[in-house]
């Protein structure tokens, strides 16, 4: 439908998430610390947040403030401690306007044979990929509604959480009870002025654990067989974690999957 005067004059606003703060647990890693430049280079004030190596948090901080001079804040600590988690949020909280977004890559691959798992094995997967960022969530959420102001929050699931892979169930079946968990979260918290939140689930990404599996040749079925043109790369899942965070997106308790169409021809050959 072409606009009533005939102008198009679409609205498209301009480095939206200018001066917002956005919390990014695992903002140091490999997809965590491409999401953190984007929202930086747009404007964001980001606090990144990660478990242990400094060194490298204090490498992203000087890269970024040098190339788009602003200010990084980072925080240290494992969010399966309620006490990491209430500092995390009163940390973001504190800053400028106070805390707008959340997106929470922390969490562990758990690749164990289901035929080797424990009940450790699950306890902990369970511990770190599904109630550590949900509760961190819950938390930037009660923060967001007590000062009555609109958010959004994106969590990390994964593709085999949206397909069916075989030995998979010690990592997926956590991730897959954190996007029903979104969605559940998504109507609680949605409606005017209240707090969106989202999923993005990636495939075979060039970041972390999946680097080594790529360069190994574990997955070269995939690009031999045509399968998905190309690896994922941790800028196309930043590029989906920024529309999300956006303050004028139109998107709640959605789950987008970033696999290069993998998870639809991943039987192909």
């Amino acid at each position: 439908m072409l606009p009533s005067d005939g102008s198009f004059n679409f609205d498209f606003s301009e480095r939206p998430l200018t001066h917002r703060v956005v919390l990014v647990a695992g903002g140091t890693g490999g997809l965590g610390s491409a999401t953190a430049a984007l929202l930086a280079r747009d404007g964001a004030t980001v606090v990144a947040g990660y478990l242990g190596d400094r060194e490298r948090a204090q490498a992203l901080k000087r890269a970024l403030e040098a190339r788009y001079s602003t200010a990084i804040h980072l925080i240290e600590g494992d969010i399966a401690d309620p006490q990491v988690r209430l500092r995390y949020v009163e940390t973001a909280d504190t800053i400028g306007d106070g805390l707008y977004g959340l997106v929470c890559f922390a969490g562990d691959p758990a690749r164990v044979k289901f035929e080797d798992v424990t009940d450790s094995d699950l306890h902990d997967s369970m511990q770190k990929n599904y109630i550590a960022p949900l509760l961190l969530a819950r938390e930037a959420a009660t923060r967001m509604q007590n000062r009555s102001v609109e958010g959004s929050i994106v969590l990390l699931s994964t593709m085999q959480a949206v397909a069916v892979f075989e030995s998979s169930i010690n990592y997926a079946a956590p991730k897959t009870a954190l996007i029903q968990a979104a969605r559940i979260m998504a109507k609680q918290y949605g409606g005017p002025g209240g707090i969106r939140v989202n999923v993005v689930a990636p495939g075979v990404n060039r970041a972390g654990m999946a680097l080594k599996s790529i360069e190994s040749g574990k997955y070269g079925f995939y690009i031999e067989q045509g399968i998905i043109p190309r690896f994922g790369r941790p800028e196309d899942v930043a590029r989906v974690v920024r529309l999300l965070l956006e303050p004028d997106n139109y998107i709640t308790g959605q789950v987008i999957t970033v696999d290069g169409g993998l998870t639809l021809r991943r039987d192909r050959g």
